[in-house]
């Protein structure tokens, strides 16, 4: 991190106000050799300076702009980082990046601002990503809850956790160097299965949480599945609050998958409005008759939509068929019509529900029952204490399991030695969940998601 990264740090287009962000050494020097105003070089840290920035030969003027200035270490980065405030506009902005480039900065990685924070000790891992899901998130909640993760609150219950078990393994060390003290084992056996029920349930309490709370952060994958004019498109529409899908009474009008989201109690729905299920002999239709079926297995949530004034066909038989081991809601649609439909035995009767899409509230019913189904009345909480991602939330069963390993030694009278190995192995999957242990793959990896100027 010797060099000095600049990056556009603002939505490329138009708008009143682009920032191009500098960071590292010479961050300073590259903008004043292209600045008029102050000397950057002798203004106090965190200063705003008005001035004009021109190209490298100082006669080609690209913008007016207001310059900020910040130290080093009281920085994002806790390197020297500059800001400088154009115009927005792609022409201008991109103009006075390659000024600046053209000056010795290198066009900086994505995430690499957020990168250099983490290696400079500024924030921890899982304030790293909660950058990135506050940047991202599309609810209140998830926004809620970033901010909680951005505040310390998460990464300061694991550092608790790792405290305890720092704690707890320099007993362990004593009692194998003085193996002769009685009464030092004793202390030391009582403080850890103490020690192991306290660590226990609260990882168990935080995986519980995050698991509960992890669909407020990405939302509930749903797909709306059926055949033909049953009235899925309109039961789309009718959630979005907009004619997103196009609705007529010819069979096979939706092709291909129609995308939307929608807030229910807080908590975001991404929807697919899949093509009709069944037989046909055109190309274009059956490919996307093939791609509603595909998307069945990843779906979190299935709305089967039936024409409850018909009797069921072969094609409505087979997605209750694939669909049977999915959380579904099974929609009887069009209940404004005489009632034809009877459902196989067996099925669920709690997952079945009623709707049209002509009245007014005509869904009401099938909106209630995603809220009951996912819980979404209780999900909502206070604690925003939790973990986010698939990362963070596999790496906490990794040292539950650890700690379970560790309690059933000292219930089975194991060696303290070997305890010992079950207790390190969790303290050191901990320090991976908020950065303490990492491999340069993995942070790589990481922050190759984020925003090139973030």
């Amino acid at each position: 991190m010797e060099d000095t990264i600049v990056a556009i740090s603002t939505a490329v287009g138009v708008g009143a106000i682009s920032i191009v962000r500098l960071s590292g050494p010479e961050a300073i020097k590259i903008v004043n050799d292209c600045f008029k105003g102050n000397d950057l070089t002798k203004v106090a840290s965190h200063t705003i300076n008005y001035g004009h920035i021109y190209d490298k030969s100082k006669t080609n003027l690209l913008d007016e702009v207001l310059v900020s200035v910040m130290k080093a270490p009281k920085t994002y980065t806790s390197e020297d980082i500059v800001e400088i405030n154009c115009h927005g506009g792609i022409i201008t902005t991109n103009k006075v990046l390659e000024a600046m480039i053209s000056n010795g900065a290198r066009l900086a990685e994505p995430g690499e601002f957020t990168k250099r924070a983490f290696l400079n000790g500024k924030i921890d891992l899982i304030k790293s990503e909660a950058i990135m899901d506050l940047i991202e998130s599309k609810s209140d909640e998830a926004r809620k809850i970033a901010l909680n993760q951005l505040n310390g609150t998460t990464s300061n219950l694991i550092k608790d956790i790792r405290e305890k078990l720092k704690n707890l393994l320099s007993s362990i060390e004593v009692n194998i160097d003085y193996p002769e003290y009685y009464d030092i084992e004793n202390v030391t056996e009582n403080k850890i299965r103490k020690e192991i029920e306290s660590m226990k349930s609260t990882l168990q309490e935080l995986i519980q949480t995050s698991e509960n709370t992890s669909i407020l952060k990405t939302g509930i994958n749903t797909v709306i599945i059926g055949k033909p004019n049953v009235g899925k498109s309109s039961i789309l529409n009718k959630l979005l609050l907009k004619d997103k899908a196009i609705v007529t009474d010819i069979a096979g009008t939706t092709r291909d998958i129609v995308e939307g989201e929608v807030l229910i109690e807080g908590v975001l729905l991404n929807i697919i409005d899949t093509a009709g299920i069944r037989e046909t002999e055109d190309i274009v239709e059956k490919i996307g008759v093939e791609k509603s079926i595909s998307m069945i297995p990843e779906a979190d949530l299935v709305i089967v939509v039936l024409n409850s004034n018909e009797e069921l066909s072969p094609e409505d038989k087979m997605i209750l068929e694939k669909t049977k081991n999915k959380q579904r809601i099974i929609v009887l649609n069009k209940n404004d019509l005489e009632k034809k439909i009877k459902l196989p035995v067996g099925i669920d009767k709690e997952s079945i529900i009623e709707t049209n899409t002509m009245e007014k509230d005509g869904i009401k019913n099938l909106k209630n029952k995603i809220v009951y189904m996912f819980h979404l009345e209780k999900i909502k909480t206070k604690d925003y204490t939790s973990l986010t991602n698939t990362r963070q939330i596999t790496l906490a069963k990794k040292a539950y399991e650890s700690i379970l390993d560790a309690e059933e030694s000292v219930e089975n009278n194991q060696p303290i030695d070997i305890i010992e190995i079950d207790l390190k192995e969790c303290f050191d999957i901990l320090g991976e969940i908020i950065g303490e242990n990492y491999s340069e793959e993995i942070i790589d990896n990481l922050f190759k998601n984020f925003c090139v100027g973030k």
